[in-house]
């Protein structure tokens, strides 16, 4: 048998080039001290600021403090079972969480991982936790109304698609239930809602999650639990994680409907499409895009509460070192806030037209909204909502301060007929407020003063509404419209809600079809104002006859 040298060349020569070697150098650094979720690692020479690092049991940390010779870890898991000496690796990423359509109707810790024994998140989506807030080139000033359902919200501090409106006041007077309303009032109105729990109870957040699912809110809602029993870490990065979940709808261009919600594959997935816009789309109108047209979604965000994810904030930069100031919060706890809440935003028409809208809440300490971080959130947010104890107490339900609360963008955030009818009523609330303080010390009261007097205790009444109880706009401005028109001004106090219970059931079945006309174009015309008196005049004699 001959050898030859060729074969053996050609062989080798093939062997050689298709050698190759697989080389990865991780750069691993060693754990010098470690206790209370804060981990000190030396040997991470070229970590990033919030990049991951893995350390030797498989949890994840964040790089928090890039000192000259260590690096503060805050870790993300379970810190007992890691020890001095032990390694840890850079990932080389940003600290990222699954974003998409597998999340809905979820429960997840701040991580994006289940908690809800649901099996596992099916999503190849991950957003990072720290996304940068949209340039003012892309975004517009906020015009389409957000509506709560609540009446004296959507009448007196309407808030709008992209907004930022705070929801402060003490423990226990209905801040929770202000925001999940408004969650369960978004059903239909292709909406993505996502609520994230900082620092409460299990069972409190469970509750929610129970309320969500009973009214059928889960089926469009992401819900991120950082419970009081999750280290400082989890509390301090949940906000951001439910945020960087929202941006992703927000920001991707999904297939819409004429009511804006996506159109889902047979896997659950939403359809994605390309923005494809004419040229002469008119701006200046806020002209819609067509119902066939991919655009991002609309997105509310819950943060309940932020006061207790700066709680979490102050005790990690306490533990790593960083100089406290005032109450014991770093300096930088405003900038913790302030770049959360700056990522809310209405996305120009040109960016797909998706907004964020941001719902932080901030609790009181005995009502001391001149506190620290109450006075950071409110410079930061583009209105609040305060929720009075006193006013709770007396069994005004939802508690909520007219006079304080304010939306800084106003009528812009409500349709043409809400408008209309809302001015009124929040000058008769007005002139009671006053008068009623003046009232208790007068003995004698002439009949001008007496009317707005009643005008204002009936009005009072008819803004109190049920837990859970979202109204429809028509609904809204049918009740506002007839007590500004002095329809209940001859109704006792005690019987306001039965006779507005009946009124909206009345004119609803009325011949003229005035609240569908309301529902279609929620405009106040004339022919609409007509209407609306003709079938409150009806109602008045129908309610007049039952009553006798």
């Amino acid at each position: 048998m001959s050898i030859r040298p060729d074969e053996i060349t050609s062989v080798l020569k093939k062997a050689i080039e298709g050698f190759d070697v697989d080389l990865s150098m991780d750069e691993v650094g060693s754990v010098l001290e470690v206790g209370d979720g804060i981990a000190r690692v030396h040997g991470l020479e070229s970590v990033m600021a919030n990049e991951m690092v893995q350390f030797e049991n498989g949890a994840f940390g964040m790089a928090f403090n890039l000192e000259e010779d260590s690096v503060g870890i805050v870790i993300l898991g379970d810190f007992l079972a890691i020890e001095e000496g032990q390694t840890v690796k850079r990932t080389g990423r940003v600290l990222s969480v699954p974003a998409g359509e597998g999340l809905i109707g979820r429960v997840v810790n701040a991580l994006g991982e289940p908690i809800d024994g649901k099996g596992p998140v099916k999503t190849d989506n991950l957003m990072p936790l720290e996304g940068a807030a949209p340039g003012i080139a892309d975004r517009q000033s906020v015009f389409e109304p957000l509506m709560t359902g609540i009446k004296a919200v959507d009448a007196m501090i309407p808030i709008g698609r992209g907004q930022r409106e705070l929801i402060i006041g003490d423990r226990e007077t209905g801040k929770t239930s202000v925001a999940i309303d408004a969650i369960i009032n978004q059903r239909g109105k292709g909406v993505i809602c996502v609520y994230v729990a900082v620092g409460q109870k299990a069972s409190t957040v469970a509750g929610v999650v129970d309320r969500l699912t009973e009214n059928g809110a889960m089926d469009y809602t992401i819900v991120v639990v950082a419970p009081a029993n999750d280290p400082a870490p989890m509390q301090y990065i949940a906000p951001y994680s439910g945020t960087a979940m929202a941006e992703y709808f927000m920001q991707n261009h999904f297939v819409v409907d004429a009511k804006g919600n996506p159109t889902a594959n047979e896997d659950g997935t939403f359809v994605r499409g390309e923005l494809a816009f004419q040229e002469e789309l008119d701006h200046l109108e806020r002209k819609q895009l067509t119902a066939d047209s991919a655009r991002g979604l609309h997105t509310l965000c819950v943060y309940d509460d932020l006061s207790k994810q700066a709680v979490a904030y102050r005790e990690l930069s306490l533990l790593l070192r960083r100089p406290p100031g005032r109450e014991a919060y770093p300096g930088d706890v405003f900038y913790c806030h302030s770049r959360l809440l700056e990522r809310s935003a209405k996305l120009s028409d040109l960016q797909g037209a998706g907004s964020l809208t941001a719902l932080p809440v901030i609790e009181t300490q005995a009502g001391d909204v001149s506190a620290y971080i109450p006075t950071n959130v409110i410079s930061i947010t583009d209105g609040q909502i305060y929720l009075e104890p006193d006013l709770f107490y007396a069994g005004v339900r939802p508690a909520i301060n007219v006079g304080i609360s304010v939306s800084r963008v106003g009528g812009n955030a409500q349709t043409k007929a809400m408008k209309k009818v809302a001015g009124q009523l929040r000058l008769d609330l007005a002139q009671y407020r006053e008068l009623e303080a003046f009232a208790q010390f007068a003995s004698d009261l002439d009949a001008n003063t007496q009317a707005q007097l009643a005008r204002g205790e009936r009005n009072v009444e008819l803004l109190k509404q049920g837990l859970f109880n979202p109204l429809s706009m028509e609904d809204q401005v049918l009740a506002i419209f007839a007590m500004g028109e002095g329809y209940f001004d001859d109704v006792p106090v005690d019987q306001v809600p039965a006779a507005e219970a009946g009124m909206v059931e009345y004119v609803k079945n009325h011949p003229s079809g005035v609240m569908q006309t309301l529902a279609d174009k929620p405009k106040m015309t004339d022919e609409v104002r007509a209407d609306l008196h003709a079938a409150l005049k009806a109602f008045k004699d129908h309610w007049s006859a039952t009553a006798a």
